[in-house]
């Protein structure tokens, strides 16, 4: 065992060098403003990066990625509660919770939770990856493309929690979903979907654009339609007595733990993703409340399971990336391209060979998320904030601004900014006949994913449908998703009987 923590250990004052300190500092800084631009992604900032650490030592170029990477995870939760806009994919669902709690005047407490949540989300995920890389590797080894669809149907079967009063608006949300992650080529013939003899579909339609469409445009248009000229009061960020964290801190540890465990799990599962993430350790966080119906209102646990969940995935994603050399992201995708930059190759021979390096990486991962509790909450608040104290009206061309350069940089094609800014228009009608917008984002991004592991299964095994429940796992995880589905069921059956049982007392 002690050989297990010598390494570990013995990276650590190399970490500790001023050039990699400031590597981390700066990259977290960046994080938070890219994260903070809707448009723009930590895969993005990172894939810019790439080419201007040729020049570094690599433990400084990992800094800067690990510092961008955890910064904008967080980055992205400023929009998402101050505007009701995603700033990354991932913080879709601190605006649930996030965005009712500024409308009250409670922004400050809100951008505190979300700090505070991503820090330690991020903590708890990078401990995982420095203790439990080897052994939790194994799991990911016996997920076979059944599993992974199952892992899918999981993840939209929260539909069914998220539906609220209306299931059949909600139904019909996920299925728009499902129809806009269908457009493109099919991987598997080829055959192009939906397309409408639009060469800029046939890769199918960027997450980014559709997310900046439904939840970006909605909002500027709200604010444009209402013409409120009152915008954010520097009261609004002022914590009140009764929003103490401190005072609270007690109440948010078992969110916490429990997103956490959600967020590595997850991440350690290739091809799924903080947006996942959050999703899960929402829903079992509203599952488990004695006041569910609180739950998108502005419940406070609501931005700590999102966060936390979001940001335990950041390092567990680079488990299999770095052991086997398969992402369990896109952001540790490129990463893992980074590191190839600078002749490193994933595997066993990465920690047999550099160990400081790929045990350094590790301590990043940890120390960037740490630096979240002073940068994060401090530049939040006093820098970021200050800008939503503008009148609503002049916010919103500064929104609209925004959204079509991040879009436009991000394929320089105006064809995405008028398919963005369309989506946007249709956001707002779904807006105003009240129509969920959360499971479109679920149906969008795991349908593609269930689509293709359902057709390699049967491809593998011939047409044979028994082929996915073929070993325990599989069949665990389609009881989990069945019994999550039925919730909402058993719920309505319950309160039927009891109306039943009230009656005759009555009479």
């Amino acid at each position: 065992m002690l050989d297990l923590f010598l390494p570990i250990l013995h990276a650590l004052p190399v970490v500790l060098e001023w050039p990699n300190i400031l590597g981390m500092v700066v990259g977290v800084l960046t994080g938070m403003i890219v994260g903070s631009l809707p448009g723009l992604t930590a895969t993005l900032a990172i894939a810019v990066l790439i080419p201007l650490t040729f020049s570094l030592q690599p433990l400084v170029a990992l800094g800067l990625m690990a510092g961008i990477y955890n910064g904008a995870m967080y980055g992205g939760a400023i929009p998402a509660i101050l505007l009701n806009i995603p700033g990354t994919p991932p913080s879709i669902v601190t605006t649930f919770d996030g965005y009712p709690m500024a409308q009250e005047g409670r922004a400050g407490y809100a951008l505190k939770i979300a700090c505070w949540s991503s820090a330690i989300g991020g903590a708890f995920s990078a401990v995982s990856l420095m203790l439990f890389a080897p052994p939790l590797v194994k799991v990911t080894l016996l997920f076979g493309p059944a599993e992974y669809f199952w892992v899918a149907i999981f993840g939209m079967s929260t539909i069914a929690i998220l539906l609220g009063k209306d299931p059949v608006k909600g139904i019909i949300a996920g299925c728009i979903g499902l129809i806009l992650g269908s457009v493109g080529s099919d991987v598997m013939t080829g055959h192009q979907r939906l397309t409408w003899d639009q060469k800029y579909l046939i890769d199918g339609i960027n997450l980014l654009i559709i997310l900046t469409g439904l939840y970006a445009i909605p909002p500027a248009i709200r604010m444009i339609e209402k013409g409120v000229v009152r915008g954010y009061q520097l009261s609004d960020f002022k914590s009140r007595p009764e929003d103490s964290l401190s005072r609270n801190f007690w109440s948010f540890v078992p969110t916490w733990l429990r997103s956490s465990a959600i967020g590595i799990w997850v991440g350690i599962l290739p091809a799924t993703g903080g947006s996942m993430a959050a999703f899960i350790a929402y829903n079992e966080t509203k599952r488990v409340s004695k006041e569910p119906e609180s739950f998108g209102k502005g419940n406070p646990l609501g931005i700590a399971a999102a966060e936390c969940g979001n940001n335990a995935d950041n390092a567990a994603a680079m488990i299999p990336a770095l052991v086997l050399g398969v992402p369990g992201s896109g952001v540790s995708a490129v990463i893992l391209a980074g590191l190839l930059v600078h002749g490193l190759q994933p595997g066993p021979q990465l920690f047999r060979d550099t160990p400081d390096i790929v045990f350094g990486f590790m301590w990043q991962m940890l120390l960037t998320s740490l630096l979240l509790f002073t940068l994060g909450g401090n530049v939040a608040t006093r820098v970021f904030a200050q800008v939503m104290r503008l009148p609503q009206p002049v916010l919103a061309p500064m929104i609209l601004c925004l959204t079509f350069v991040g879009i436009y940089a991000l394929s320089s094609s105006m064809f995405n900014v008028w398919l963005m800014f369309g989506l946007g228009i249709f956001g707002y009608l779904l807006n105003r006949l009240h129509f969920p917008l959360a499971p479109i984002v679920l149906g969008l991004i795991l349908g593609d994913m269930a689509e293709h592991n359902l057709r390699l299964t049967l491809l593998i095994n011939q047409g044979d449908w028994w082929s996915l429940l073929h070993n325990p796992l599989s069949m665990l995880l389609a009881g989990l998703s069945l019994l999550i589905m039925s919730l909402p069921l058993i719920g309505m059956l319950r309160r039927k009987l009891a109306g039943t049982a009230e009656t005759p007392a009555a009479h």
